[in-house]
């Protein structure tokens, strides 16, 4: 019979250098206009949406914060992230009645500009 080992995982964070904390910041301000927006159109499908994802930006930097195989992090992380911005396009301007970029919003310029800067931080840590 096989015996795994149980690891405990722990904070790490003097392994994460400035690089990786703006990563951090920029995905926690997604995390949180997604959360803001979800909780208003719950228990709509698409506040249900915004809420998972959400928690997938804030599970992700629990997963770094963890140091669990962090590059698979990053590589999903860009992934995740484009997807977002992908849909929200596709959503709100490629069928829609809104014009890109007068009707963006502040909550929208936000969250897109923190998924840009948060997409470029995961590239140069994936390169690494």
């Amino acid at each position: 019979m096989a015996t795994s080992e149980s690891r405990q995982r722990t904070v790490d964070i003097g392994s994460l250098n400035g690089l990786h904390w703006v990563g951090i910041v920029a995905a926690l301000i997604s995390a949180a206009v997604h959360l803001l927006l979800g909780v208003r159109m719950f228990p709509s499908p698409m506040g249900i949406s915004f809420i998972l994802a959400g928690l997938g930006f804030v599970g992700g930097v629990g997963l770094l914060l963890i140091d669990y195989r962090r590059r698979a992090v990053y590589g999903v992380g860009i992934a995740f992230t484009l997807v977002q911005i992908v849909l929200w396009y596709a959503v709100n301007f490629a069928g829609g009645p809104k014009s890109f970029p007068a009707d963006v919003g502040t909550l929208g310029a936000v969250d897109k500009i923190a998924q840009v800067a948060l997409i470029a931080v995961l590239v140069v840590l994936l390169r690494r």
